[in-house]
């Protein structure tokens, strides 16, 4: 009998706050030999000097204006994984988006309709959000993102942040997909950029929770481990035709 073959989703990279398309390059390496098409997205609210840069400074709805025009262009169904700040303009856009099958936050923002990153730390929300946030440098940089990443390695990339927009970090969610769309939550339980207690907060609003002994960017120090795990939640999230 004549079966038809599912295909598999493609796995779309968000990076967070500071941070570009060069963080997922390891990571890529691995799904890619998996055999999984990945496509990434250059959020515009991180500031790089490539770019020009006036007011008012990209905030979450341009970031999610961005991810869904990528998302249009991907034939076939994706699952979006957000990492960090990146799971907030993830959230605002997955829900005008029609072939996302599963959203995945790693370390990530799953904030819900009326939240900022501000509030949901309980800071005040400025406002006139200008400006841009610079990046942590140095040792802060490397305890904060990078704890258990190889030194030389760590060092290359706290020399590629650039400055975040205010603006993203105050701008609210209007629309929140993941209420819609299956979610699934990656702890990762020695961050210090976003600790493992404000995480469990946001992972009881996802339909799955899984667990990394990583710091905050696992894609660069088990990039292995962490490609396995997010093919397995993706061999889960195919569509059934």
């Amino acid at each position: 009998m004549a079966t038809t073959e599912v295909p598999r989703p493609t796995l779309l990279l968000v990076h967070g706050a500071w941070h570009g398309l060069w963080c997922w390059e390891k990571l890529e390496l691995h799904l890619i030999a998996e055999g999984w098409a990945t496509r990434t997205v250059e959020l515009p609210s991180a500031a790089r000097s490539d770019l020009p840069n006036v007011e008012p400074l990209a905030g979450i709805h341009r970031d999610a204006q961005t991810v869904l025009k990528t998302l249009e262009d991907i034939k076939g169904p994706v699952v979006v994984v957000g990492h960090s700040y990146g799971g907030i303009p993830v959230t605002q856009a997955i829900a005008n988006a029609r072939n996302v099958c599963h959203v995945i936050y790693l370390a990530a923002y799953q904030l819900d309709v009326g939240e900022s990153l501000y509030g949901f730390h309980g800071a005040p929300e400025p406002e006139f959000p200008t400006g841009v946030i610079q990046p942590a440098q140095d040792r802060v940089a490397v305890a904060a993102f990078y704890a258990d990443v190889p030194e030389e390695e760590a060092a290359r990339a706290v020399r590629n942040l650039v400055p975040q927009s205010v603006r993203s970090f105050s701008e609210r969610v209007t629309q929140a997909g993941w209420r819609t769309i299956p979610s699934t939550y990656i702890i990762c339980e020695q961050d210090k950029a976003l600790p493992s207690e404000e995480q469990e907060k946001l992972a009881a609003r996802a339909s799955a929770v899984h667990r990394l002994q990583s710091s905050h960017s696992p894609f660069l120090s088990m990039p292995s481990k962490l490609a396995a795990l997010l093919t397995y939640i993706a061999h889960g999230s195919r569509p059934a035709y």
